[in-house]
C-alpha cells in the first residue's frame, strides 16, 4: 500500500506523497531493484524539492528482509537501521513492497503469546548454565506453560544471558520460588492480566518483551 519512487521522480513528488500517507520516508527502486529509502527531512535540508531523487543521499540501503522471514527480523532491522519501514525483497533480491514497524508491532501484539493473559519473567544467568528444557522441566513442574522465550546477552556482562518468559499463568510466586530454589536468578517479574489496544502501551510492551 506504500507506493514505491523511481530515481527519476523529483523530491516534491516525494513530499506530496509523504504527506498523502503520513510517512517521512519512501522506498526507491530501479527496475525493481532497491536503491535505499529517500528520507523527507532529507528533501527539506536541500531546499530544491525539483531535484529528482537520485539526486539526493539515500539512506538505509541494506533495511530489508526476504519475504520469507520471521516479523522479528523485521524488528531487528527496523531498529538496526532506526526506520519506521522496511523494505520486503524476493529470494532473487527482487523488490516486493515495504512493511511498516507499526504493522509489525500489532502483528506481535495480536499473537497468541502476547493476548494471553501471563507473567513475563526475566532471568539472568551465565551462558554456559543455560538450558531451556531445564527450565522448562522445572515451570511445567509447577503446572505452568511456557508461551514463547527471548535471549539476550546482558549489556552490563556479554558472559551473561538474559532469558525473558512468557508464562500462561499470572500468578507464578510458587514458580519463582522453584526457580530460585534451583539457583535461577530473577531480575525481573511482570504480571499483565490483559493487553490493551492503545499503540503506545503495544510498543512498550514488546520492547520490554525482547529486552530492546
Amino acid at each position: 500500500m506504500i507506493p514505491p519512487l523511481k530515481p527519476t521522480d523529483d523530491g516534491h513528488k516525494a513530499i506530496v506523497w509523504m504527506e498523502e500517507l503520513r510517512m517521512n520516508q519512501l522506498p526507491v527502486i530501479e527496475k525493481g531493484r532497491f536503491l535505499g529509502f529517500i528520507n523527507e527531512e532529507i528533501i527539506l535540508e536541500e531546499n530544491d524539492s525539483k531535484k529528482p531523487v537520485n539526486q539526493y543521499y539515500l539512506d538505509a540501503e541494506q533495511c530489508f528482509v526476504t519475504e520469507h522471514q520471521h516479523f522479528y527480523d523485521v524488528i531487528k532491522v527496523a531498529a538496526q537501521h532506526e526506520s519506521q519501514l522496511v523494505a520486503v525483497l524476493s529470494d532473487s533480491g527482487i523488490f516486493q513492497g515495504v512493511i511498516a514497524l507499526e504493522d509489525t508491532i500489532n502483528a506481535f501484539a495480536e499473537s497468541t503469546a502476547v493476548q494471553e493473559p501471563g507473567a513475563i519473567l526475566v532471568l539472568l544467568m551465565n551462558q554456559r548454565d543455560y538450558s531451556l528444557a531445564e527450565i522448562s522441566r522445572l515451570i511445567e513442574s509447577e503446572d505452568v506453560k511456557i508461551l514463547s522465550s527471548t535471549i539476550n546477552s546482558d549489556p552490563k556482562d556479554a558472559a551473561m544471558l538474559r532469558v525473558t518468559l512468557k508464562l500462561n499463568k499470572s500468578e507464578v510466586s510458587h514458580v519463582t520460588a522453584s526457580l530460585e530454589r534451583f539457583g535461577y536468578r530473577i531480575i525481573g517479574r511482570f504480571q499483565e492480566e490483559e493487553i490493551k489496544s492503545n499503540d503506545q502501551e503495544r510498543f512498550d510492551l514488546l520492547m520490554r518483551y525482547l529486552n530492546i
